[in-house]
């Protein structure tokens, strides 16, 4: 043991390294290894060491020094390495010593042994639930703890990095000083609770102000700075809600005349188109809710917006169908074969039927053009843009459409044999050949819109673009982990894990910083404190700088593809 490290107190954590500068080979395997440890006693720290060989403990002394963190020595200066004042027992570790000088010099002249002793700083314990560093903006401050904004003029306030797109930076408060204030304002933990119960109501009706007023305030910023408005009676009457409008008014009309002449005839045929003509009017008059309700604003309760009200009304269409259309057309198919009933002249049901083939395939070649533009938009196929569902209310008007042009043809065929041969079982059988034709429409509404409602990702190609701009930036070292989501209504979600480069993100903290300044902050270092608060000081700031990183890559990635409208960087 070495007595002049046995009771010296000790600030930090400390290890010791012993470093042999002979070579191994001269030194028997037993002493090349150090043995060393700690003993705890009376509060102190004591570090001691041991030899298996007293002549190499005698050898090694030269090379020891202490090394002391308690701050200053006894005249006030900095601690330094302090050689050590000898005692009785370092006088016989020197006189052992000098009695190995006498013995053969191939070891002693050749060898020395340096101990190194590191000091770490001690970890710090936080506990399980640790705010007291925590920044909170003066809205809440005001609602979590009742403040008013003159009881926060007297606190400290901080300038921190906006999380906005339309603010740089705003005003915080330490968590810390906030509490403080509230229980000096009220008195006790338990008044400021019975004060919360109190005002939760109005603090509801406040968030949702506060919540419809910035997004009023962004509608105007994008009207006046002559973007696109997002106005829901304009968004309406465009696209598909035109198409939708159009439908609705001549799927009516086809109804009410279909109706007279089912009446005139008893066709179970025309029954069945009259049906499919009040199923489509239903359904597309639900659609129409549907694209009125997608265009609405986000609130604080939905804060992506209702974009997917279009899939659902879609998805509820597409049941209406399967139980209006197809259960009415079966059921009369099958009662019509069970219990067939004479036929009525059909002139008048043949020229219903074609004034409807006609304003239903005018109706479909108007949805047909609106996907087009559609698909062309999105640089996509027509069948692509069909079967992934990319319009959902113009591709309820299409299919309904569709099956309404080949349902006319089918109704009109099968009620030509019936007048021909004189049997009704061919009506019969047109009306259950309209139910199936219904049925499959609908089953394939059902399958796309609950495919869109899960939520599916957008092209490969699309993805592998988004991934490359991240990769090209030189913050940046990998991506992964991508997801990107289609919302709806041309709307982007994009998620990705993102590994920075440190040494690029330091250096954009170092660029915007005086580098004389910080090496006269570094030279200025003497104590361990000092050098902690150095490193805490620049080491938020660098963080501050990744998040900034972060908020640049965001918008970058938003400006160069306007479709993807919510970005989420996770830091890897």
């Amino acid at each position: 043991m070495f007595p002049c490290l046995a009771h010296r107190p000790w600030q930090v954590l400390c290890r010791a390294y012993l470093q042999q500068r002979a070579p191994l080979s001269q030194i028997p395997s037993k002493i090349a290894k150090p043995c060393f440890g700690w003993k705890s006693g009376g509060g102190l720290h004591k570090l001691w060491f041991s030899f298996p060989d007293s002549r190499v403990t005698s050898l090694m002394w030269t090379g020891i020094q202490y090394c002391s963190t308690s701050g200053s020595g006894k005249d006030g200066s900095p601690a330094g390495p302090e050689e050590p004042k000898p005692t009785d027992k370092a006088q016989a570790a020197q006189s052992s010593a000098k009695a190995a000088d006498s013995k053969p010099q191939g070891l002693t002249k050749a060898e020395s042994i340096q101990v190194k002793v590191r000091a770490v700083l001690k970890k710090r314990e936080y506990g399980t639930k640790y705010m007291q560093n925590n920044f909170i903006t003066a809205v809440r401050a005001m609602n979590e703890f009742c403040l008013k904004p003159s009881d926060l003029e007297q606190l400290r306030k901080i300038r921190r990095r906006s999380p906005h797109d339309d603010t740089e930076a705003f005003t915080v408060f330490l968590r810390s000083d906030v509490e403080a204030k509230a229980l000096d304002v009220w008195g006790s933990q338990e008044a400021l609770a019975r004060e919360r119960n109190l005002r939760k109501p109005v603090e509801r009706e406040y968030e949702e102000n506060i919540f419809r007023s910035q997004q009023l305030l962004k509608e105007y910023k994008d009207f006046w700075g002559n973007t696109k408005p997002r106005s829901g009676q304009r968004t309406f009457l465009q696209g598909p809600g035109k198409v939708v409008m159009v439908a609705i008014c001549i799927n009516g009309l086809n109804f009410f005349f279909k109706l007279l002449a089912w009446v005139y005839t008893g066709s179970a045929s025309m029954f069945s188109e009259a049906i499919h003509s009040l199923a489509d009017t239903c359904n597309q008059a639900l659609l129409a809710l549907g694209i009125s309700q997608s265009v609405r604003n986000p609130d604080a309760i939905h804060p992506y917006g209702f974009s997917n009200m279009r899939y659902i009304a879609s998805l509820i269409s597409g049941v209406g169908i399967f139980m209006m259309g197809a259960g009415l057309s079966w059921y009369h198919g099958i009662m019509g074969l069970l219990h067939p009933q004479p036929i009525e002249s059909l002139l008048w049901a043949y020229c219903i039927l074609a004034g409807s083939l006609v304003s239903e395939g005018a109706t479909l070649l108007v949805a047909i053009n609106e996907i087009k533009k559609g698909a062309h938009k999105h640089g996509m196929s027509f069948y692509e843009y069909v079967m992934q569902s990319r319009d959902p209310s113009t591709n309820v008007v299409l299919l309904e459409d569709a099956a309404a042009v080949l349902g006319v043809v089918l109704a009109a065929g099968c009620m030509g044999l019936t007048s021909l041969t004189g049997n009704p079982y061919y009506d019969s059988l047109g009306s259950l050949g309209v139910g199936t034709l219904l049925g499959v429409v609908s089953a394939f509404l059902i399958y796309t819109n609950t495919e869109a409602l899960l939520g599916r990702s957008i092209q490969a190609e699309h993805v592998q673009k988004l991934t490359e701009f991240l990769e090209s930036d030189p913050a940046v070292r990998a991506i992964h982990d991508v997801k990107a989501t289609d919302m709806g209504l041309s709307k982007v979600r994009f998620k990705a894990e993102v590994d920075f480069d440190g040494r690029v993100v330091t250096r954009s903290y170092l660029e915007k910083q005086d580098i004389e300044q910080i090496l006269n902050d570094i030279q200025q270092v003497k104590t361990l404190e000092e050098l902690e608060n150095f490193m805490l000081k620049h080491g938020e700031n660098i963080i501050d700088t990744l998040g900034a990183e972060v908020d640049r890559l965001e918008k970058e990635l938003k400006q160069r593809n306007p479709e993807v409208r919510h970005v989420d960087l996770e830091i890897l």
